[in-house]
């Protein structure tokens, strides 16, 4: 999904691979589905973004480039300086390489990386690499955790988890 950030320039956009935001309703209108994120309409920034990098983009993604081919400014600069988005997390798929920033001062500073996760004190959560089998793939992949370290379960997982139980009981899942 694409972010519109600047009112001056309607046309920019960064196309994080995933962000949250605070205080938003999900649904666009309390109807609809999102198909952009318009912050000026809005009234919030994004408060987590999460970048898988890419050969192609990671000296964009991590602030080492002063500008995008075309002049508008580059994830970084938009995250940290733009749109002040506190936590900044970059996962390499290739290197299994996790990478966090906490907007500290108004600059992006490193965060500890402890066990392969960084927490999110406000949300008493953590982002970090499991290893495990997820949509039919056994490999690393980036996870969010509870406060007490358990993996927080996709709807998918939960569903799979109570069907699991309900065939431990005895009862068909399809007949429920």
């Amino acid at each position: 999904m694409n972010i519109y950030y600047d009112v001056d320039h309607p046309l920019w956009h960064k196309r994080p691979d995933w962000f949250a935001v605070v205080g938003v309703p999900r649904l666009y209108e309390g109807r609809d589905l999102r198909l952009s994120y318009v912050v000026w309409q809005e009234r919030a920034n994004p408060f987590v973004v999460v970048e898988l990098l890419s050969p192609g983009t990671e000296k964009a993604d991590l602030g080492q480039m002063s500008r995008d081919k075309d002049g508008t400014p580059t994830k970084w600069e938009v995250y940290e300086q733009i749109l002040r988005v506190p936590y900044y997390i970059v996962f390499d798929r290739y290197t299994n390489r996790l990478r966090a920033f906490h907007l500290v001062g108004g600059r992006y500073q490193p965060m500890e990386i402890v066990d392969q996760r960084v927490e999110i004190s406000e949300w008493e959560v953590s982002i970090g690499v499991w290893q495990g089998a997820h949509r039919g793939l056994e490999r690393p992949w980036l996870r969010w955790f509870d406060a007490e370290n358990k993996l927080i379960l996709t709807a998918e997982e939960r569903a799979e988890r109570l069907s699991q139980r309900l065939r431990d009981m005895g009862i068909d899942p399809d007949e429920v």
